[in-house]
């Protein structure tokens, strides 16, 4: 190392491996954020304005999409509001959202499928693609999360946060 080039201590590199909140992060955060509430309002006045009482699993997959859109605008408020490194957790986080609505939304379409008499195997397939795609998302979030922790004790010589 050049004797003219400082030196950075321990925590100072552990805070460059991830900011708290990169511009693109936060782009992310807003973006999540106005979606999910977006989504929530569309889907509430949407739900409000039908006509009539509504069937049970009507009221339910509007009660679901609603919960999904406050997720994701809850997750984005939670990302805005960190000041410290997250070292992965908002992907971790992000990913399991995605899971659990993925998760839900294709045993929906297996219910419907199936009590409509429609072909069940477009539905898993529909269905089981989304959870594939939100459960590669998630163990990359988990293995990412591992490494940026393993890195910062590797640093900090091994001190626990």
């Amino acid at each position: 190392m050049n004797e003219e080039e400082p030196r950075l201590s321990a925590r100072e590199l552990v805070e460059r491996l991830e900011p708290s909140l990169s511009p693109w992060r936060r782009v992310r955060a807003v973006t999540a954020l106005l979606a999910g509430v977006a989504g929530a309002v569309f889907v509430g006045a949407l739900w409000w304005s039908e006509p009539g009482p509504l069937p049970g699993r009507t009221q339910v997959a509007f009660a679901l999409f609603a919960v999904f859109c406050l997720a994701w605008a809850g997750y984005g408020g939670w990302l805005l509001t960190r000041r410290v490194p997250l070292f992965a957790t908002d992907r971790v986080v992000a990913g399991w959202i995605a899971l659990g609505a993925s998760v839900v939304t294709a045993a929906g379409l297996a219910v419907v499928s199936v009590q409509r008499g429609a072909g069940l195997g477009a539905a898993l397939a529909v269905g089981g693609g989304f959870v594939a795609v939100a459960l590669v998302l998630v163990v990359r979030a988990h293995a990412r999360r591992a490494e940026l922790l393993r890195r910062k004790r590797e640093l900090t010589g091994g001190e626990r946060s």
